[in-house]
Formats: structure tokens, C-alpha cells, sequence
């Protein structure tokens, strides 16, 4: 659900920025590279500068996910780049095969803007967290990682979700220390098959 700070995707939005993500994993396995949008020719709300997270699934199975937390550039080229980068450039898998497109499905995740978190303890912020609503990015010195609010379909319970995410950031799970900062964001998903 968007903040009221992001402006929320229309249909036609939405499934042109499906399109730009397929067209992009296409043209990655043609030619090496991710698709390169001329932004002018989109709507504002698709030029406009927003973050967002491609995830792949193959058969159900994770098959790639990368995104951006903060906005760097227009939407449309975010999404292009991620989709790009999701398919042949996440580290856990290898590139995206052509055999593989048949029964890929695809989940676009556009950013509201990070909103920091202040609490006292950890109990205060487990308090705080909306199962379901939240993405969170956790930081303390090196350490950073991020959970999209999709994670909490797999981790349902707030001090499983933020375990978890320590361990994901490098951490410990039963780190805390006075130095960590947690920001919270919402997400705008949606998906489909090629």
C-alpha cells in the first residue's frame, strides 16, 4: 500500500512496467544487455524518479531479485535495470537460461520512500512492526540488509522476520546494539507470467 507521498500505478502504468521487465529480460538474453527505455516516452508517473525490486520465481522457486532502496533514476529505467539484473546478475543463481522463460513469473515491487524508525529497545520496535505492510532496511555500522514486505508471507512473526533479516544484514540474530537504525518502507506489487 503506498504512502501518500507516492503516487499510487494505474492498470495501464502497471502493465506497461511489466511489459518494459519482460522486453528487458528478453533483450538481455538477444543481446547481453538490459533494455534501455526512452523515459519521454511514458507517462509522468512511470518518469518520475521511484526505487524499485524485480523478483523472479521458476516453478515457485526463487529464481532472482534485486532491486534499489532509494531513487536513483525514472521508474521505467529502474525497472528495466532490475529486471536485467535480476535474471542474469544475482549472485545466487546462475544467468537466466531462454528454456527458462516458459515458466518464469515475474513481481514488480515500486518503493515508497524509506521512513526511519525510532524506538528504544527491541521490544518497542517488534511493537511497531506491521506484519504484511513493512519492508524494512536494518543497518549498524557495515552491516545492512533489507526485507520486502512480501518476506513476511514466509516469516509471519515480527521477531522471526527481524532475526532473520540480521542474519541477512551479516548479524547475529540476537544482535542489538544502541548504533542500529531501522527504516521502514511499503511497497506497490504486482506480477505476472510473460
Amino acid at each position: 500500500m503506498p504512502s501518500s507521498e507516492a503516487q499510487a500505478l494505474d492498470p495501464v502504468a502497471r502493465r506497461l512496467l511489466l511489459e518494459v521487465a519482460w522486453e528487458s529480460i528478453r533483450h538481455g538474453l538477444a543481446v547481453g544487455a538490459p533494455l534501455q527505455p526512452n523515459p519521454a516516452a511514458y507517462p509522468d508517473v512511470l518518469r518520475a524518479p521511484r526505487a524499485a525490486f524485480v523478483t523472479l520465481h521458476h516453478h515457485g522457486a526463487l529464481r532472482g531479485c534485486i532491486g534499489h532502496l532509494e531513487a536513483s533514476q525514472p521508474l521505467v529505467l529502474d525497472v528495466a535495470d532490475n529486471a536485467f539484473a535480476a535474471a542474469f546478475r544475482d549472485p545466487r543463481f546462475g544467468r537466466l537460461e531462454p528454456w527458462e522463460l516458459q515458466d518464469l513469473e515475474l513481481d514488480c515491487s515500486v518503493l515508497t520512500p524509506a521512513e526511519p524508525m525510532v524506538f528504544q529497545d527491541e521490544p518497542d520496535l517488534l511493537g511497531q512492526l506491521r506484519p504484511g505492510i513493512d519492508g524494512l532496511i536494518l543497518e549498524d555500522g557495515w552491516a545492512r540488509g533489507t526485507f520486502l514486505p512480501a518476506v513476511w508471507e514466509s516469516l509471519p512473526e515480527p521477531r522471526q522476520f527481524l532475526n532473520e533479516l540480521k542474519r541477512k544484514a551479516g548479524l547475529p540474530a540476537n544482535h542489538w546494539s544502541k548504533t542500529l537504525q531501522v527504516s521502514r518502507y511499503q511497497t506497490e506489487s504486482f506480477g505476472g507470467r510473460s
